[in-house]
């Protein structure tokens, strides 16, 4: 249950903090005041997309909480444990605006998506817009409502479970299958495989072949350059480094002997001699291995080309080309051994068919029944709404699909007669706006708290109604009240009267700004505002006497 609302420089609303109760609850004030604002919070916080216009003009931000009481609500509570937003007894949603189009939200404190919002929301609040009527016109709408009405939705989410099932499967045998060309896919995979083998190399011999290719393609450079190191460390020239430390030895161990202190840089000319001789082995060595091999350079080179074609070929970089031989290797293994997988597959087909079958005539069974009830429920309600004499009714047609579908095996399309004697015609082809809107909110009223959504918001869903029509839904929103908390935004004063309390929005400007309070009201002020929804510009004795007649009547019932 909705307990406070809170909104902060949202529209034209400074600051307002909301608290709800129990029952039916009516929101109401002057055309224009601001009364759907609060609608507007509530769908907000429900996960709707958001965008600048909603911020109060010259500020960063707006802000919008509300906080919810779970003690009649398991299937909150069950959401919020799976999701880890659990938190004890109360849901606190908050969400934040800014001018500049970003918004962020957040559940229990803990930040969230607008998925997990909307996902939250459709267990704990329903809303029900005043243009809600245009969506009865859809069928599948239509469809939805009547297995809501016959409490449908665990033999309807077995044949949906049923159907996509058994599409996998179809899928799947189609894959499996390869069609036409499951043979050509084998001869084209094995020829695949065996060029990948042939030619493919791991990273580690690739790495080895970009080496050996690299030495080939420069070995008289690096034979040249390693002959003219080795001459420069002891070759005949008498500035080769060897030879030119070896004096420099001589003459240094020469001065030790006049002076000891250079022992030190003697022993470091002899690592250094040391160092050099074996850098001059080490380099004649790799000379005299050296050879210059124009055909294992050409098989190299080929062996690079070859590669890189491959890898243009199977669009993947050269060092995969192994991972790549090993998946074909896996597909291939996969259709040479299709013919046990598609039987078996095809068996399993055959039997989520049957199971379909089976499930989809105990969901049609079920909707034929809840039709009598919907068509006797929703026509008696016209007539209470000021259509006498027509009827409703919903007509059950087999589904165009020949394939398991999601929605089960018939579609449905409602059916109205909007006066005696008159043919029963499409909700949708229905021309007259204020039958329609009867007609939709009868249908609204029949199916209404069958789920267990605990809150339940109408916003101005009684417009193109009044005088004793008005009544009727004021008492069918009353009587809703005693099972669950209804909000309900109505410019009607038969309606306001029937609610349990009350609320009154009132815009007020000073010529630099303007802002919205909303106030609950006590008994004479329901009254004052009652009598002004009825009387209009002068409130006179007569007007606050039926106001006060028709809120006594309300209490009565």
């Amino acid at each position: 249950m909705l307990e406070t609302l809170t909104v902060k420089d949202f529209a034209i609303v400074g600051e307002a903090e909301i608290a709800f109760g129990t029952g039916m609850t009516a929101v109401t004030g002057e055309t224009g005041a601001g009364k759907s604002l609060l609608v507007d919070a509530l769908l907000l916080l429900s996960g709707q997309r958001a965008d600048s216009a909603v911020v109060r003009n010259g500020c960063e931000r707006a802000e919008l909480a509300a906080s919810f009481a779970l003690a009649a609500a398991p299937a909150t509570r069950a959401w919020l444990k799976a999701e880890d937003f659990d938190d004890g007894d109360l849901c606190q949603l908050r969400r934040v605006i800014r001018a500049e189009g970003a918004s962020r939200a957040w559940i229990n404190g803990r930040p969230a998506t607008l998925t997990q919002l909307q996902a939250l929301a459709a267990t704990l609040i329903e809303i029900h817009g005043q243009h809600e009527h245009q969506a009865l016109l859809d069928r599948a709408r239509q469809l939805d409502l009547l297995d809501a009405f016959g409490a449908h939705a665990e033999q309807r989410a077995q044949v949906a479970a049923l159907a996509l099932r058994w599409r996998e499967l179809d899928a799947s045998i189609r894959v499996i299958g390869g069609g036409d060309d499951h043979s050509e896919r084998i001869a084209l995979l094995e020829h695949q495989l065996g060029e990948l083998d042939t030619h493919a190399l791991t990273p580690t011999e690739l790495d080895v072949l970009s080496d050996t290719h690299k030495r080939l393609a420069n070995a008289g450079q690096l034979l040249q350059g390693s002959e003219a190191v080795a001459d420069l460390l002891d070759g005949d020239s008498e500035f080769a480094a060897l030879r030119a430390v070896a004096r420099a030895q001589n003459e240094l161990n020469r001065l030790a002997q006049l002076d000891p202190g250079l022992a030190a840089p003697c022993e470091l000319l002899a690592a250094a001699a040391i160092q050099l001789g074996e850098a001059h082995s080490a380099i004649a060595r790799y000379r005299d291995g050296l050879e210059i091999d124009p055909e294992r350079f050409a098989e190299a080179e080929a062996q690079i080309t070859k590669l890189h074609e491959l890898a243009r070929k199977y669009r993947v970089p050269a060092a995969d080309l192994k991972n790549h031989a090993e998946a074909v290797r896996v597909e291939l293994a996969d259709l040479r051994g299709a013919g046990a997988k598609l039987a078996a597959a095809q068996r399993e087909r055959d039997h989520v068919q049957a199971e379909y079958v089976k499930a989809a005539a105990a969901l049609s069974k079920k909707r034929a029944a809840a039709a009598v009830r919907l068509d006797q429920d929703v026509t008696a309600l016209m007539a209470e709404l000021g259509m006498a004499g027509g009827t409703f009714t919903t007509e059950i047609a087999p589904s165009a699909n020949v394939t398991p579908d999601p929605q089960g095996a018939e579609r449905v399309e409602f059916l109205v007669s909007a006066n005696p004697g008159q043919p029963p015609r499409a909700l949708r082809k229905v021309a007259s706006g204020g039958e329609l809107s009867r007609i939709s909110l009868a249908i609204e009223v029949a199916a209404l708290g069958l789920d267990d959504v605990d809150t339940m918001v109408f916003d101005e869903v009684d417009s193109g109604i009044g005088g004793a029509v008005a009544e009727v839904v004021g008492r069918k929103l009353r009587q809703l009240g005693h099972k669950r908390q209804v909000l309900c935004v109505t410019h009607l004063p038969q309606v306001a009267a029937q609610a349990h309390a009350q609320l009154c929005v009132t815009k007020t400007a000073n010529g630099a700004a303007t802002d919205v309070a909303i106030e609950p009201l006590d008994t004479a002020a329901r009254r004052d505002e009652i009598a002004r929804m009825l009387g209009g510009v002068k409130i006179t004795r007569e007007t606050l006497a039926h106001a006060q007649q028709m809120l006594d009547a309300a209490r009565a019932r």
